[in-house]
């Protein structure tokens, strides 16, 4: 045991301020020099977690405070990154929850916290942003309460101490009144709450890979935590492979972390969260252990995958224009690069060399997948979104979700009918907030099948005019709830090549929702609206207002447009029905028929309007 060591995860809900506040620790530790400049949110590294304010990935820090070593974990607050949950747990002996003074606990700070109290893991809670104009810091900490009681946490679990703090002013609080300028409190408490890690530095050599990372000059870096022994620079190893297998290798680098960098070591033992270098084609959940005697650590357990959707090779009469990989061969070392490092993704082969079958999550995890991909240089088509389903018993069994939705209160009732026609269950009712700055919002709680959040966000952002809140969790497994309602509104489709035009657009906004403005190029089978009518149009958006010779007997019409709806990559993927695609380039997100050709498209109106 070294107890000189502290390893802590933040878990908390997506925007509750985690990055916020390591940036403050980080700062006030000295990790950071008094004329060194640098960005906010350090920890979030990736460009799409910056734009979007959300941790994707799980990353890891050092701090020293008082000759103690903090390392510590940011893991993502949303449950369709849960993989990087997992493993980032596995590297900590405690976690720091941290829980937004108005907001309370919502459903993906229940998911992290579920599997931190399953391994045992003692908490601190910090209850953060008391300087919120509807701020309820009392009324959280006893919602943390009754939390951690659903949770079925222990006795000694519910002993957790209590801190109050502003993350952006980097301020820390034992008491809601009491006094301090600093994070000092915050640090003490860490030493005094989270255990030292165990290990014993003499015993074999036991290292969870816990992650990978990549180094131009030494190729593959594993990232993980020293379980018992002792590695040096230069050690013969053992790799226990997943299948059991055991690979003799040599490590030729050893790095610690001290701030955002990584420090050359000679040598590390139990309780150090280390990366090493020399070990090409290790994966996520193998161990480093003894080349003499090999001890390896059970896998990490990782929940299985939710949904699934089809990448394809983009084939539109636009392929190639913006990209720089199209083929189904980049397409294939892309996926199989994501599963080097993204454990909770699954990648099937389909009877189609183009296509494959790319399970995850959610739709969020496949979106930002998507999206990497296409800031990357890659073309592709993705489909519409499928639950995976399972036979328990002879019985069918389909995903289940938890869904919270925070609204004001007039909207209740179109909620609930919008919900309940996708199967959802209401389960509990709270009005919160009277007499405060959130005064007539609502909390419902409902349990739905995965199939019915599909599509759902958009419409329930629509019929609440943008003031819901809506956020999900994966609650197991349940018997095939039959047929849901589709899309209940068509599509309008160009039914030539060309360039939009005003003209063209002018006349046809009054059939549905146009996505794209005048002057946009299109091919035959590029979806352009939303019909109003159940079923697909196909319409001619590039004609042009025929000229004349003769003066006209009145002055023509002024041509106003109804401003155009773009659709994100997020909203294009719960758009689409079952017989369209989304093709994502570098730079376009298009929507499309699978069959181009409107004689060859089989047709919607032939069939009974849908209930």
């Amino acid at each position: 045991m070294n107890p000189f060591i502290r390893n802590i995860a933040i878990i908390a809900h997506v925007d509750h301020g985690k990055t916020t506040l390591v940036d403050a620790m980080l700062n006030q530790s000295g990790t950071f020099r008094s004329n060194e400049t640098h960005v906010e949110r350090v920890m979030d590294s990736n460009e799409l977690e910056r734009e979007r304010g959300i941790t994707i990935l799980a990353k890891n820090t050092a701090i020293t405070y008082h000759g103690t070593r903090i390392n510590i974990v940011d893991t993502p607050g949303h449950s369709d990154f849960g993989g990087e949950v997992e493993r980032a747990l596995k590297l900590v002996d405690g976690v720091l929850l941290l829980v937004d003074a108005s907001e309370g606990p919502l459903p993906q700070t229940r998911y992290v916290l579920r599997k931190a109290l399953e391994a045992k893991l003692p908490p601190v809670v910090v209850i953060n942003k008391i300087d919120r104009s509807d701020a309820r810091p009392q009324e959280v900490l006893n919602e943390v309460y009754d939390l951690f009681i659903d949770l079925d946490a222990t006795e000694d679990q519910l002993e957790f101490p209590v801190l109050y703090s502003i993350s952006k002013l980097g301020i820390a609080k034992e008491t809601l009144d009491g006094a301090s300028e600093n994070l000092q409190p915050l640090f003490e408490t860490i030493l005094r709450a989270i255990p030292p890690p165990s290990g014993d530095e003499n015993a074999a050599l036991q290292l969870l890979v816990a992650n990978l990372d990549y180094s131009e000059y030494h190729g593959r870096l594993a990232l993980g935590r020293i379980f018992s022994g002792t590695l040096r620079r230069g050690d013969e190893v053992a790799i226990a492979k997943l299948d059991g297998s055991v690979q003799v290798t040599c490590i030729t680098k050893l790095y610690g972390f001290e701030g955002l960098d990584r420090i050359d070591l000679e040598s590390a033992a139990a309780g150090d969260i280390v990366a090493i270098a020399g070990v090409e084609g290790i994966t996520i959940g193998e161990t480093v252990t003894s080349a003499e005697s090999p001890a390896p650590l059970p896998h990490i357990p990782i929940d299985e995958p939710t949904i699934s959707m089809v990448f394809t090779v983009n084939t539109s009469p636009f392929s190639g224009r913006d990209g720089t990989y199209v083929t189904s061969r980049h397409l294939r070392e892309r996926l199989d690069k994501e599963l080097l490092t993204n454990v909770s993704i699954r990648v099937e082969e389909m009877e189609s060399p183009d296509s494959f079958k790319v399970m995850g999550r959610g739709e969020l995890q496949l979106a930002i997948l998507v999206e990497m991909m296409r800031r990357a240089g890659y073309e592709l088509a993705v489909g519409k979104p499928e639950i995976i389903t399972h036979t328990v018993n002879g019985r069918l069994q389909e995903p289940s979700e938890q869904l919270i939705i925070d609204v004001p209160q007039e909207f209740v009732g179109v909620l609930m009918q919008e919900i309940g026609m996708r199967k959802g269950i209401n389960h509990k009712i709270v009005s919160h907030g009277a007499g405060r700055a959130q005064s007539g919002r609502v909390r419902l709680e409902f349990s739905i099948p995965s199939r019915g959040l599909i599509g759902l966000r958009g419409e329930i952002l629509k019929a609440t005019r943008g003031t819901a809140v809506m956020n999900t969790l994966f609650d197991g497994y349940i018997d095939w709830q039959g047929d849901l309602p589709s899309r209940l509104t068509g599509s309008l489709i160009a039914d030539r090549a060309g360039r939009t035009t005003a003209y063209a657009l002018w006349n046809l906004q009054e059939r549905g929702e146009l996505f794209l403005p005048p002057g946009v190029e299109v091919y035959e089978g590029m979806v352009i609206g939303q019909n109003a009518r159940w079923d697909d149009m196909d319409v001619n958006v590039v004609k042009e207002k025929k000229q004349t010779n003769m003066r006209a007997s009145v002055a023509d019409e002024a041509i106003r447009l109804i401003p155009f709806r773009p659709l994100t990559l997020e909203e294009s993927i719960e758009f689409i029905a079952e017989d369209e695609l989304v093709e994502v380039t570098p730079k376009s997100i298009r929507l499309r028929k699978k069959i181009l050709e409107y004689n060859k498209r089989p047709k919607k109106h032939k069939h009974p309007m849908p209930e």
